[in-house]
């Protein structure tokens, strides 16, 4: 084959051809020049890679969605010329319409440029990397039952601590405050409880280092301790239990160690891995003990952020003051804040004008782990808001307008979560193999029944996580787990009021409820049915051999073929065959009989085979496969 030909059938002229050729280092005097045909496919092959190479490095920045003109812009072409393209392809567009980004992909990779979005300004300040790392200080989170004394051993730590040092302090409205041991600052979130927690977990506000899950040692694990647990388990952070009210004469430790067994928290002195501590909030008994505790698993955790670059944190609570305008208390993650900075939080702006710390002092700046009220923001956030300094005024304003336009579409298109009837597309896509479920019931027995009935589900492929369970009505609590777990919320004889049922509907959510259980187990199992993965049968149609290949103008490569065995159908699995080795698998693109498409060619004729690839030569067989998929069940 002549050089001038192989370019004839790459589409470009031999010019070209002999310049990629002399990149490659192919010996190639001219176009005229001879190349056997094994040296043609691999020129070809060679050829194509360094295309795709050359593509990959020209890259052309635009904004998504793009109009046609703009993109002739950017392309160097005339929007005729595209609006051409696109006829051909079928589509129809003007010259000012917006077009999709995989079609302004497509057809600019047809002209070998490789098309990339423009970073936000907001994402360009986010990949700055953080260097100049030193320690910091470790954020804590007080969790579990109401009344079991989360509140009194935060203020015991605030008296007893804070007070015997210059720095630090509470205010009750701050929500986050940092106090000083002798061997470091620890910095406490004062939230009202899990609900806050994955709220701000929803929003992407992981802040929390530890959570510290507190249990009243006289009334032990409660239904609310378990969902702080597993809240805090979803959250994947290190759990320290403290075990309150140790100082009360009915207090039963071992009582309470017993019932953290069962719900897979095992004391370290019962063998296991969770560190347990009993603590006195009214006689201070343990606390030392408790924050020693937190400074070691911090330390083990080797905490570190960079303290100069600009902030970036998470707003822990907002208020609108009537004489100081809108008020955020917010916790720095990285970097510095300072009076003056141009920030945006959530979809508001500022130019701070003042920052005061827990103790109500004012302060010029904060670093990481640092928790202060800023003042300024044109508007008052949300908990777990992303606050993050930006070069200038114009910035926070374009950043903080793409924000609220962000929330407008996502009011506008609903958050898709897990549905029972979609897992099987879902593993299709996504390979899911967990089913995860929060379950409710009516009473402890029938929990125990329904949780029983639904482990008993046979599967070693798909694995069924009860991410939560417990007795009493579906609450929002639950369904904000289910949201930051992609988990289905089902219930068991228990009432789901409107107002939960509004907030699953807003967050995607599926909540059922069932009152017979043969009904909620079938629906499970049916789900797990679904994330199994199906068999294909595949049946042999036909065989074809390749006599010779050409070239047309519309239909690219066709296989001029003899059928020897069977039939051969358009649109069935092919396997290419080379020698005793399969090259290539796909479908009957086309299929011809001279020059009319045709269903179907039956052995002993001649036809014409399309399979997508270019690689086929003469000699290679095609073997063709029905192919069924068949859903499988449990037995």
């Amino acid at each position: 084959m002549r050089i001038h030909e192989l370019a004839k059938e790459l589409g470009i002229d031999s010019k070209q051809l002999i310049l990629k050729l002399k990149v490659l280092n192919f010996p190639v005097k001219n176009h005229m020049s001879s190349v056997d045909k094994e040296t043609a496919e691999i020129i070809k092959h060679e050829v194509g890679e360094l295309d795709k190479k050359e593509i990959e490095e020209n890259v052309v920045e635009v904004d998504f969605p793009i109009t046609v003109k703009d993109l002739a812009v950017k392309l160097n072409k005339k929007p005729s010329e595209l609006l051409t393209v696109f006829i051909k392809q079928g589509k129809f567009f003007t010259i000012n319409q917006n077009i999709d980004e995989s079609i302004a992909r497509d057809i600019a990779y047809s002209y070998k440029i490789n098309l990339r979005e423009k970073l936000s300004k907001e994402e360009e300040i986010l990949k700055i990397e953080s260097k100049n790392l030193t320690k910091r200080a470790p954020i804590i989170t007080l969790m579990g039952h109401i009344d079991h004394g989360k509140t009194s051993i935060l203020d015991y730590i605030r008296n007893s601590k804070v007070a015997e040092k210059e720095s630090g302090g509470i205010t009750q409205h701050m929500g986050a405050y940092q106090v000083a041991l002798d061997k470091g600052r620890v910095t406490f979130l004062d939230t009202p409880g899990h609900e806050t927690f994955t709220a701000m977990r929803a929003r992407g506000a992981d802040i929390t280092d530890i959570v510290v899950i507190v249990i009243d040692a006289d009334e032990g694990v409660k239904p609310q301790t378990i969902e702080a647990i597993d809240h805090a388990k979803a959250a994947q952070v290190p759990i320290i239990v403290a075990i309150n009210k140790i100082d009360r004469p009915n207090a039963n430790p071992d009582k309470v160690k017993q019932q953290l067994s069962k719900i897979e928290l095992v004391p370290e002195d019962w063998g296991g891995k969770t560190t347990t501590v009993a603590v006195s909030a009214k006689t201070g008994q343990g606390i030392n003990e408790l924050l020693d505790l937190i400074i070691l698993h911090a330390d083990m955790m080797e905490l570190k952020a960079d303290h100069v670059r600009p902030a970036i944190g998470v707003v822990v609570e907002a208020k609108l003051s009537k004489g100081r305008g809108s008020l955020a208390t917010v916790l720095i993650k990285e970097g510095i804040l300072k009076v003056g900075d141009f920030c945006v939080c959530g979809p508001y702006w500022a130019k701070i004008k003042a920052m005061h710390d827990d103790n109500g002092d004012r302060v010029q700046e904060a670093v990481a782990s640092y928790p202060v009220e800023i003042s300024g923001l044109n508007g008052v956030p949300n908990p777990g808001e992303q606050i993050l300094v930006v070069p200038d005024e114009k910035s926070a304003k374009e950043i903080a307008e793409k924000r609220r336009e962000k929330e407008r579409k996502k009011k506008l298109t609903p958050t898709a979560h897990l549905k029972l009837e979609d897992l099987y597309k879902k593993v299709k896509e996504e390979h899911l193999k967990q089913l995860k479920v929060i379950l409710k019931a009516d009473v402890g027995g029938t929990l125990e029944a329904v949780e029983g009935a639904l482990r008993k589900i046979p599967s070693q492929e798909v694995e069924l996580v009860i991410v939560h369970k417990g007795v009493g009505a579906v609450n929002s609590s639950d369904v904000l787990l289910a949201d930051v777990t992609d988990s289905i919320v089902v219930g068991f004889k228990v009432v789901i009021d409107s107002q939960v049922r509004e907030l699953a509907k807003k967050k995607g959510i599926e909540v059922r409820s069932y009152q017979i259980i043969y009904e909620l187990v079938d629906d499970v199992k049916a789900a797990v049915e679904g994330l199994l993965t199906p068999q294909i049968k595949r049946t042999f149609l036909g065989r074809a051999r390749v006599k010779t290949v050409f070239k047309l103008s519309k239909a690219g490569i066709i296989a001029g073929c003899m059928v020897e065995k069977g039939k051969i159908l358009r649109g069935k699995i092919a396997h290419l065959f080379r020698g005793n080795e399969v090259i290539f698998e796909g479908k009957i693109q086309t299929l011809k009989r001279f020059k009319e498409d045709v269903k179907e060619v039956i052995e002993g004729i001649e036809c014409g085979i399309s399979i997508g690839n270019d690689k086929i030569k003469e000699g290679d067989v095609i073997d063709v496969f029905n192919e069924e998929i068949i859903a499988r069940r449990l037995k």
